[in-house]
């Protein structure tokens, strides 16, 4: 490490002694109805041959702008404000000879007299595509209107969410989830609970990085999906209010109130949601236990489980950035939300002899009453060094999540004839969590000549996190200690990273990107238990310690080439890392039916991934991609069984070494001025090859999936969006899963004066997203059928008010803490 950090510092003290000044450009700018200053106006630098973009700067209080270190050249400059038109300036040439140059004062003649007058917008595609990630504009899709984050994303391009929430992109697991640049430290079914609270008005846009820069965590082995929250742009105040009602099998409730305040030199944000969900769903599973030498059926297991979950979601979230003076910006922001909630499930499990005869019957109830507190805090600051774009920024974060969970469990069984066997059993489970999280980082930026650019950066991150889940089983009418499922886990994490990043034109024709981040993981883990000893007859205390402490390197490259106006190719590699979610490494147990429960794993260690695409864009509307991913040591859920008991439980494991072959196509077009759309076909192989439960495992599948979303607008403020997609049979690590498919719509209308909209959005319209599948593999056999309450219809008003200007701004905070809010659970 220390050999590292020094590379890294010789190599910024290097470039910087190599960047040198160049040309310069001054200006200013005028309204041209009235002559007055026009301050916070766009400006941007062209070439002169192509009027592509060199550079963009913003004019100050005064009208004035500039622009320095410039190559030489022939350029043009552009400026534009808001209800304003663009105006442009007369060629010049930056030389040898001529190395500053004023220009004459820009007049941007006015298009409106107030903004509170006339509504000025833009309408962006819904589709966006950069070098380096695919950008989802939420506002552009109607049929968001009413959805939550979850359902958003399940609608966006390559990436899949299967029954439980679970989150993968071009067929690949291991996602990570960035909120506005930070990790959401949350995963699994925590992290499904937190999207699918949060509801579509409160998202601008969806970033997906199949392989991100070196400047992200190297965590996600299918890559990062960053979900950037509306924030202020407009000088003066502004604000919205929206209310939502969706109706499926219940009625579900979502509002929000968000109010902005921007001057000179303050920028306060602020949200308010609130959202009550209400849904329910069936589970059908069907198992048959063999015996472990012959493979023959032992016994048949049938279970039927009706769910309800009611949720209520309250989050507010403020902050602000403050200007201490031209160059530096402070920021503060303050996040948090309450999540009580009530899960109940009742089950009906028939037993059967290998001839399908009943035995008996098994009934169970279970409920988990759940209360999710979370609070965080991020201070940020950025400086800019120069005009030409040097910059620092740096982020510290703190996050903490406290909840307290109780599952009481209730079962009963009866014979072949529906007598009682025996007197019900009953398990109390009390489940706290308790994680803390603190996270550091600085990122500093040096643009170069020949537009090249040098970053580098650290970050350092501390992770507490202590679960004491204790079970009680009702015996003779009083509680005992549960002593075999009762656990106390404890869980400390710290993880040390650099990186450096260098991208540069490599002629008219190419450009490259190349990054080098290294990360340094030290953890300890300890369960404390008890184990039953067989010749003592009697439970004993134990702990479990272990330690881990590895570095590893993540290079990743990418490399363009422009062969012409009309064909672009793409080639990137990034090595990642997947670390093991802490609730996947809890031993706990969480309760379905006493023959069915998911449970921890503490022995699970990380897995590593070498991806590599390459793709080509034609006329800038058409991507084709293909991907080739490599993983080892690959964490995947897994089904195990306990012949003797008759218990099947799920938990998270490493598997197999994985591999993954793809090819996907995307367009998106304007196809008339009333209708565009946008389709995306990935077509890919997944094979497993590994040992699972001792048994030795290689199984594959090639898999289609294609989304579809035609948008049409009309006269007067109308609009409507057809969507829907369709998947056939995959596989998720050992589970296959049956054929899907999804169709939704929507119609919108702008009212009040382009400041108000109502939406209304069906989802789901025949009910298609019935998840079915099976898993079989050594002695495990085992069918399962998910029927969930996907249809539902959403009628959502939004209204607009502000009063002031648009400003230019330099985008979303990102801060710290990201890898490791990724890994929490909330919420199951």
């Amino acid at each position: 490490m220390k050999q590292f950090f020094s590379l890294l510092a010789a190599m910024s003290i290097a470039v910087c002694s190599y960047a040198q000044s160049g040309g310069k450009v001054t200006g200013s700018i005028k309204d041209g109805g009235n002559q007055k200053i026009i301050d916070a106006a766009s400006v941007s630098l062209l070439n002169a041959k192509d009027s592509s973009l060199v550079k963009t700067a913003v004019a100050d209080k005064n009208g004035n702008f500039s622009f320095e270190n410039l190559k030489d050249g022939n350029y043009l400059v552009m400026a534009t404000s808001v209800g304003h038109s663009k105006s442009y300036s007369k060629s010049f040439t930056l030389s040898p000879s001529q190395g500053a140059v004023t220009l004459e004062v820009l007049q941007i003649l006015p298009v409106s007299k107030n903004l509170q007058e006339v509504s000025v917008s833009s309408k962006k595609p819904l589709i966006e595509r950069k070098l380096d990630r695919t950008i989802v504009n939420v506002d552009a899709s109607i049929t968001n209107a009413g959805n939550t984050a979850l359902e958003v994303l399940e609608k966006s391009p390559g990436i899949t969410v299967d029954k439980d929430g679970n989150i993968s992109l071009k067929g690949k697991s291991g996602v990570v989830i960035y909120i506005d640049g930070r990790p959401s430290y949350l995963s699994g079914p925590d992290l499904a609970n937190m999207l699918r609270n949060m509801t579509s008005s409160q998202l601008e846009q969806i970033e997906i990085m199949t392989n991100p820069p070196a400047k992200y965590d190297a965590a996600g082995n299918a890559g990062v999906i960053n979900i950037k929250t509306k924030k202020n742009k407009l000088f003066g105040y502004n604000g919205s209010i929206t209310s939502g009602y969706t109706q499926g099998r219940y009625a579900r409730f979502n509002e929000a109130v968000s109010f902005n305040y921007r001057n000179k030199k303050i920028n306060f944000f602020s949200n308010f949601n609130y959202n009550r969900n209400h849904r329910s769903e069936e589970l059908y599973i069907t198992r048959n236990f063999r015996d472990a030498n012959t493979k023959n059926i032992k016994s048949i297991f049938e279970s039927e489980t009706g769910m309800e979950n009611q949720r209520h979601y309250y989050n507010a979230k403020m902050g602000f950035d403050y200007s201490v003076s031209k160059n530096t910006t402070l920021g503060v922001v303050l996040n948090g939300y309450y999540n009580p909630s009530l899960w109940q499930s009742s089950t009906n499990t028939s037993i059967y002899d290998p001839n399908h005869n009943l035995t008996s019957v098994t009934s169970a109830y279970t409920e988990n009453e759940e209360k999710w507190k979370n609070f965080s805090s991020n201070v940020n600051l950025r400086t800019k060094l120069d005009t030409a774009g040097q910059e620092i920024t740096a982020d510290c974060d703190f996050i903490q999540y406290k909840a307290t969970s109780r599952q009481p469990l209730t079962s009963t069984y009866y014979d072949n004839m529906g007598n009682m066997t025996q007197a019900p059993d009953v398990l109390f489970g009390t489940l706290p969590t308790n994680i803390k999280i603190y996270s550091g980082k600085v990122d500093y930026t040096l643009p170069l000549k020949k537009d090249a650019k040098f970053e580098a950066g650290f970050k350092t991150s501390f992770v507490m996190n202590d679960n004491d889940a204790r079970y009680d089983s009702l015996k003779t009418g009083y509680s005992v200690l549960d002593s075999g499922r009762s656990n106390h886990f404890i869980y400390d994490e710290n993880i040390n990273a650099a990186y450096v990043n260098y991208s540069r034109p490599l002629g008219k024709k190419w450009s490259a990107q190349l990054g080098l981040r290294v990360e340094n993981t030290n953890s300890n883990g300890i369960s404390k238990g008890y184990t039953y000893n067989t010749a003592l007859n009697k439970f004993e205390y134990t702990e479990t310690k272990f330690k881990r402490s590895y570095t590893q390197l993540f290079p990743t490259v990418y490399l363009q080439y422009t062969a012409n106006e009309k064909n672009q190719f793409v080639i990137n590699y990034g090595r990642r890392i997947q670390r093991p979610d802490y609730e996947d490494m809890n031993p706990f147990v969480h309760f379905i039916d006493r023959y069915t429960f998911e449970q921890g794993n503490p022995n699970i260690s990380a897995q590593f991934a070498h991806n590599i695409e390459l793709s080509h864009t034609y006329k800038g509307f058409f991507t084709t991609t293909v991907n080739y991913t490599a993983t080892n040591n690959i964490i995947q859920q897994v089904l195990e069984q306990h012949e003797a008991t008759n218990e099947t439980f799920i938990k998270k494991a490493n598997i197999a070494n994985a591999k993954q072959i793809g090819l996907a196509v995307t367009a998106n077009k304007s196809i008339t001025k009333w209708w565009s759309g946008n389709i995306y076909a990935n077509v890919y192989n997944n094979h497993f090859k590994g040992v699972v439960n001792n048994d030795p495992i290689s199984i594959g599948v090639t898999s289609f999936m294609i989304q579809l979303q035609q948008q049409f607008k009309f006269s007067k403020g109308w609009a409507a969006e057809v969507s829907g997609f369709y998947r056939t049979k995959g596989l998720e690590g050992v589970i296959f899963i049956e054929p899907i498919a999804q169709v939704n719509a929507g119609i919108s209308k702008q009212v009040l004066k382009n400041q108000g909209s109502i939406r209304l959005n069906v989802r789901d319209i025949f009910a298609g997203g019935v998840f079915k599948g099976y898993s079989k593999y050594g002695t495990v056999d085992a069918q399962f059928k998910n029927v969930n309450d996907s249809r539902a219809v959403s009628l959502t008003f939004t209204y607009r008010f502000n009063k002031g200007k648009l400003k230019a701004t330099s985008g979303k905070r990102s801060s710290g803490a990201s890898d490791e809010q990724n890994r929490v659970k909330s919420g199951s």
